[in-house]
């Protein structure tokens, strides 16, 4: 027997495997994790092969979420495909919803076999920011866009006119709130600057569309649950829902709003 070698390495449970691809996935080394699980750095090796490689540095490094798939819940997945199982048995198995394991399997093949470690670092590098604008990374649709803005087209026309024209091809087909990004922040796009000139409002700069604008707001307002508690008693008759009402016949407020017995 070979040192460093456990007669049982051939032999590894599926708890062992998964815990061969944490500890790997942590960072540490593969010969630290053979002396940890009881098996021989082939078997690690082995192990790895077998769930798509070594993890990438990047994906190693990635703080995780707990609503993000891990490597550990991939290697789940990858095994169940290999086992037959139905992808709602899979999806029991790791306490996640089918249709998660149905996009995951249907999104990251590799040569029509799902590869954990694989779909780990493509699920990582999607992750990265800031990405690429849409323009940037497609020349055709970023011609399409320019030749409709150079026509005076808004945003909004080149957006539905592209889905008129590409229905099946998401790759030429844009939101108009991306073309504006493009225009207006030049870190966003790669739409040269002066057409912003061809739209119609005609501004370098734009209005923000987003937050608070402040209107119909009462200036100064206090919340109802900092009022005094002797409002509470209706003894003053300032504090009577009714008092202050103002309609059409003002002083001829209904009598069960004014007469309304005080609260106990």
């Amino acid at each position: 027997m070979r040192k460093g070698k456990s007669p049982h390495a051939n032999r590894l449970s599926h708890t062992d495997r998964l815990e061969i691809l944490e500890r790997v996935a942590r960072g540490e080394r593969q010969l630290h994790v053979a002396g940890a699980v009881g098996c021989g750095i082939n078997t690690v090796k082995r192990v790895l092969v077998a769930a798509g490689g070594t993890p990438t540095r990047r994906s190693r490094r990635r703080p995780r979420s707990a609503l993000r798939l891990s490597l550990v819940e991939r290697e789940e997945i990858r095994a169940g495909i290999a086992a037959g199982d139905s992808f709602r048995a899979i999806a029991r198995r790791i306490a996640r919803a089918p249709s998660t394991v149905s996009r995951e399997v249907g999104g990251v093949r590799d040569r029509g076999r799902y590869r954990a470690t694989r779909a780990d670092d493509c699920a990582c590098l999607r992750a990265l920011r800031p990405k690429r604008s849409k323009l940037a990374c497609n020349p055709p649709l970023r011609r399409a866009v320019t030749a409709m803005l150079e026509r005076r087209f808004s945003p909004q026309q080149i957006s539905a006119t592209l889905k008129r024209e590409h229905p099946h091809d998401p790759q030429m087909q844009i939101a108009p709130e991306t073309i504006y990004q493009s225009l207006y922040v030049q870190s966003r796009g790669r739409l040269r600057k002066d057409l912003a000139s061809y739209l119609r409002s005609g501004r370098s700069k734009r209005k923000p569309r987003r937050g608070p604008t402040g209107q119909g707001r009462i200036r100064a307002m206090v919340s109802i649950s900092e009022r005094p508690a002797e409002v509470g008693d209706r003894a003053v008759p300032g504090h009577w829902e009714g008092d202050l009402i103002v309609g059409k016949q003002t002083g001829r407020s209904s009598a069960p709003w004014s007469s309304a017995t005080p609260a106990t």
